[in-house]
């Protein structure tokens, strides 16, 4: 086998048709589960990510069952195929990208909520389901899904479990993966292995379920998850927090943190996302500020863990302390959080999105230093983040069609990625490496991390048929 896990083995399109793939497939699925219009399965390359390379799909897949996707992966393993799985394709990193001539293995079909317990405090789900949809569903039993990306109204809890993806209530509740207990995963063979475990507690054997959270699809399909709940707290009340600079809200963010209390939310916009959630959604936040704080708190004591935030803010140099008055307007504000990314986007006709996570300490010198690489850079550069845990994301916008915006745009955000680096940051905090960070990655992880994250995918994977041409 090759030792370079990046370059997969190559499955050109004709030779795959020729070798009677989509004959295979059909044998263990239905025909209408297995997609080979060239018109239909290119609308299957992609993700949401720029500046990422995507092949042209052999077939894209839609099983209904752990069955049908075991012979789908038996199918791949007998024919050399790769085979690249997919969620509702939101990822930011070109993770879900097709490889040339793969089979894509779409799981949004396999959407049961297949249990819901308040004395375990379990759900049991499979992938395709909608991070909303299982967030409603178990809220009608007095409980809670914590994790709460930013598309949550689409992305699917397989994609969330593949990213280990975060969202608005990190700073309280944590990221996906301290609420997956068990998984059940389609090896590249197809066996079906089962890890973890439905108890509150257990640590039989090495942790093999958190080795497949952030994995990306590189090790195994996920066609089952154990996730963990939470019995369903009060409703979160808001504040808003006006800033002459970003230092400042960090300043008032440290202050927050470092006096022991715990917002269920704590996020930060800089004018332009201001500006252009304003221009998107009509929400009429101040667009004089620099920078604007959210916090939350979702306590029987909201009220005055609020006005404990405001005073710390008010000391830090915050301009105006605005508590929201009801849970409805505390809502609003939520929502304009959610629309940051969205209205950054439509700012420019492309965009390219950081997902940078520094120690809350250096928050100040990193939104500091985005805003210098914007100004060599010669780009507009917004920022949103979660800032109680350090998670920023600098969205550079610009135009492809300008071919020299386009080498500024790239790298600008290779110049953020490095600032990250250098203050003792992360590449990534939620949104996963894909294409978009490979080279990144290297850095990050130097050669021996990454000589034991390549042994370990070729453990799993020897014939590196599983979303080749990621991660490494």
């Amino acid at each position: 086998m090759d030792d370079d896990l990046s370059t997969p083995p190559r499955a050109d399109l004709h030779d795959t048709l020729h070798e009677g793939l989509h004959e295979a497939l059909l044998e263990g699925l239905p025909a209408e589960a297995v997609l080979t219009d060239p018109q239909v399965t290119a609308s299957y390359a992609t993700d949401m990510a720029s500046f990422c390379a995507a092949g042209t799909p052999a077939a894209v897949v839609l099983p209904r069952t752990v069955e049908q996707v075991q012979h789908v992966m038996r199918t791949a393993t007998a024919l050399r195929v790769p085979v690249v799985p997919q969620g509702a394709r939101t990822g930011l990193s070109g993770g879900a990208n097709a490889s040339e001539g793969c089979i894509v293995l779409s799981l949004v079909k396999m959407d049961r909520i297949l249990e819901v317990s308040a004395v375990d405090r379990i759900a049991v789900v499979e992938p395709g389901v909608v991070n909303a949809v299982l967030s409603r569903a178990v809220a009608e039993q007095g409980l809670y899904y914590p994790p709460d990306p930013s598309s949550w109204e689409q992305c699917t809890i397989g994609g969330n479990i593949g990213t280990a993806s975060g969202g608005l209530c990190c700073v309280k509740y944590g990221v996906t993966a301290e609420y997956v207990l068990g998984l059940d995963v389609v090896l590249a063979d197809g066996r079906l292995l089962r890890t973890g475990r439905r108890t509150a507690k257990g640590v039989a054997g090495y942790d093999v379920t958190r080795l497949f959270v952030g994995s990306e699809g590189s090790l195994g399909i996920v066609v089952r998850a154990v996730l963990a709940l939470r019995p369903a707290p009060p409703r979160q009340l808001a504040l808003a927090a006006e800033f002459p600079s970003a230092a400042a809200a960090c300043e008032a963010v440290c202050a927050v943190m470092e006096a022991g209390l715990t917002p269920s939310l704590l996020e930060l916009m800089d004018r332009t996302t201001i500006r252009a959630v304003n221009a998107l959604g009509k929400m009429g936040l101040p667009e004089t500020t620099e920078a604007l704080l959210l916090a939350a708190f979702d306590t029987p004591h909201a009220p005055d863990d609020l006005a404990a935030v405001g005073a710390l803010c008010t000391a830090a140099g915050a301009t105006a302390v605005v508590p929201a008055e009801d849970e409805a307007e505390s809502e609003l504000l939520l929502q304009a959080r959610r629309m940051s990314l969205t209205a950054l986007e439509a700012l420019r006709p492309a965009t390219m999105i950081d997902d940078v996570c520094v120690p809350r300490s250096r928050l100040a010198e990193m939104l500091d230093g985005t805003a210098g690489i914007a100004r060599t850079h010669d780009l507009l550069i917004g920022v949103c983040a979660h800032a109680g845990d350090g998670n920023t994301h600098p969205v550079v916008c610009f135009d492809p069609a300008d071919e020299d915006e386009t080498r500024r745009a790239r790298e600008s955000f290779d110049a953020i990625m490095a600032l990250g680096l250098s203050l003792g940051g992360t590449i990534t905090g939620e949104h996963g490496v894909g294409v978009l960070k490979k080279e990144w990655l290297a850095r990050e992880l130097g050669p021996v991390g990454v000589e034991v994250q390549r042994n370990i995918k070729r453990a799993f994977d020897p014939l590196g048929l599983l979303n080749p041409g990621k991660l490494f």
